[in-house]
């Protein structure tokens, strides 16, 4: 019987193939990644809107920001000598502080998308051994980041996390793309690896592809491993967990949510998101403005002046459990969730689903 494979990225090592998606405001953080570390896995703490509960941070935003997020990454590394990563959103405003606080702080892998990290190399400094991976959807995207990377900075990133469009919260997809076969997650992981190929055999290396967007048990983990990955990255999964960093009315929408429950919104930043659907989503979605003065300029790409709410007071409503002020982001497989387990219990039971899966 086949046991999961360890995940490398060059020198640094997970002992299971599993990385903890990221998830803002406040749902990943150090409580989270470092119990899904302590299993073997990668422990992701979100860097988006890190800093909310700060006192100053309505009035210095990168200095709150910063000083959660080093004082997350600290108290999970005291809580675990296991991998530890960091989701910093390319659109944030104070992407390069959050960056740089993070490669200070030694954390062991940036995860980087909502936008092309064209420039995360250039925030290394000498002897840092932060990996870097970028977040995509296509294999385009793939080749120009290596392209560019290896002229502007002599650097090939340290792996790739391929999000498809069943994954949670903001998707690099046109609404109708979603729902489209040619962009299932299977066929971008394939031509991503594709891309890959002759880049890995030029330069002697190894790109690791984590695939990412939907993937639910062990079942879904052998598969993706069949069809070349090196690992999965689940979100969602984690959300339905005692160490989740969210408050319990946070866990049960998941644990209640039906099929029906989940839907695609437009969201304030200018993508398309996968959400719980409740009152304050419907209120939304016919019309309804949530008046608001922007405070945290958290997301440049944030159309403030034409949206019907702030995002960053919704998610952190819905984290806090007040979930008629906001809402959950969630995966296309959220529904199939019906209880609330330790990330013990869910490594376990995702180890025991891959075996068998393996025959």
């Amino acid at each position: 019987m086949l046991t999961l494979p360890k995940l490398n990225f060059g020198g640094l090592t997970a002992n299971l193939p599993i990385i903890q998606g990221g998830m803002g405001v406040g749902i990943s953080m150090a409580g989270l990644a470092s119990a899904v570390a302590n299993e073997g896995g990668v422990g992701v703490i979100s860097a988006a809107m890190a800093g909310i509960g700060e006192p100053d941070v309505r009035t210095d935003a990168a200095g709150a920001n910063v000083r959660a997020l080093t004082r997350e990454i600290r108290t999970a590394r005291a809580a675990t000598n296991g991998v530890l990563g960091v989701n910093i959103m390319v659109a944030l405003t104070h992407y390069p502080e959050m960056a740089r606080a993070a490669i200070k702080e030694g954390i062991d892998i940036i995860f980087s998308g909502a936008g092309l990290p064209m420039d995360l190399p250039g925030f290394l400094f000498e002897g840092a051994r932060t990996k870097l991976v970028p977040i995509i959807s296509s294999a385009r995207a793939a080749a120009l980041i290596c392209r560019k990377w290896l002229a502007k900075f002599n650097y090939l990133p340290d792996g790739f996390v391929v999000e498809g469009p069943k994954a949670g919260g903001h998707l690099g997809f046109k609404a109708e793309q979603l729902d489209d076969p040619s962009f299932s997650l299977e066929n971008i992981i394939r031509e991503v690896i594709d891309t890959l190929r002759p880049i890995e055999a030029d330069y002697d290396r190894t790109i690791p592809v984590i695939a990412a967007g939907g993937i639910y048990n062990g079942e879904d983990i052998h598969k993706f491993l069949e069809i070349g990955v090196a690992g999965v990255q689940m979100g969602t999964r984690f959300v339905a967990t005692h160490e989740c960093d969210a408050e319990p009315a946070f866990k049960q929408a998941f644990v209640d949510a039906q099929k029906e429950d989940l839907v695609v919104i437009k969201s304030p930043v200018g993508m398309p998101g996968r959400a719980l659907k409740n009152n304050f989503v419907e209120a939304v979605r016919k019309g309804a403005k949530k008046p608001f003065k922007c405070v945290y300029h958290c997301v440049k790409t944030c159309k403030t002046d034409k949206s019907p709410y702030c995002i960053a007071l919704a998610l952190a409503a819905a984290k806090k459990g007040l979930l008629k002020n906001g809402f959950a982001f969630a995966g296309a497989n959220a529904y199939r969730i019906d209880k609330i387990v330790s990330v013990k219990e869910l490594m376990n039971s995702l180890k025991s689903e891959y075996e068998l899966a393996c025959g």
